[in-house]
């Protein structure tokens, strides 16, 4: 049957950013496709709930309550995976981020910072993951990139350009890694998470986002997740090197901050 293809039954997936949001539908929703998971995230009370849920579609969760900011941390995922599970079979690089400023307040060192958190994240975690992918004979790599790294509006130049450089990281490791590790992004549109309560929770805000989203409302963690799912699994084993624009239509910022002309 074809939804065979989306079983991921023996796998392991290590998430991070997956205490909320996009990580923690992510990981339940390859939990519920048979995988074991190890999910990482700074908040450990965030992590347990998200294990519970893990637990009770009958796999196991190991919690790693880390600032993920810091590449030694973020290192570390892959050794728990091998020592908890004995294999690794998926990453989701989630965590990521970065507050929209204004051009004249966005500093070098702010720039640093948004491609650190970013990019060199997940560069560092997919070199010590790739190794133990190959122990097993391959794996999938998913990668949490935005539609601002594909639209252009005032305020994201940080945001923005890293998750543009996320992307093509993305269609580049592609190739190093062919034909047996495959590596793919999603451009995820407007979501409910908590970067967006202030929206979801301010009417004019809310309106706004819908209005400029074509399909007139934003993305449930979970609609993400199953294009995670779809990536990660043996249904996409004919993708690698793409970016699937999870993102309701957009073709413009879904959130105008209103900065003035220079």
């Amino acid at each position: 049957m074809i939804l065979d293809l989306f079983r991921l039954d023996g796998k392991v997936a290590i998430i991070t950013g997956a205490g909320r949001g996009i990580g923690a539908a992510s990981a339940v929703a390859l939990a519920e496709c048979g995988a074991d998971v190890v999910i990482a995230s700074r908040t450990q009370r965030d992590l347990d709930h998200v294990a519970e849920l893990v637990a009770s579609v009958g796999q196991r969760a190991i919690t790693v309550a880390a600032d993920l900011a810091d590449l030694e941390a973020i290192r570390g995922l892959a050794a728990v995976a091998h020592s908890e599970f004995g294999r690794l079979d998926v990453v989701v690089n989630n965590v990521g981020g970065a507050i929209p400023l204004p051009f004249l307040d966005t500093t070098p060192e702010y720039l640093e910072e948004a491609f650190h958190f970013n990019v060199s994240t997940t560069h560092a975690l997919n070199l010590v993951a790739v190794p133990l992918m190959l122990e097993h004979g391959g794996g999938s790599i998913v990668n949490i990139s935005s539609v601002m790294g594909r639209v252009a509006g005032r305020g994201y130049s940080a945001y923005g350009s890293s998750k543009a450089a996320l992307a093509h990281y993305t269609r580049l490791i592609s190739k190093d890694l062919a034909p047996r590790i495959r590596v793919n992004a999603i451009a995820a549109g407007s979501t409910a998470t908590s970067a967006l309560d202030i929206v979801t929770s301010t009417p004019e805000l809310k309106s706004m986002v819908e209005g400029l989203t074509p399909l007139h409302r934003i993305a449930d963690p979970q609609e993400i997740a199953a294009a995670v799912v779809f990536l990660a699994s043996p249904a996409g084993a004919f993708l690698t090197g793409k970016v699937l624009e999870v993102d309701g239509g957009t073709d413009v910022p879904s959130l105008d901050f209103g900065l003035p002309d220079m």
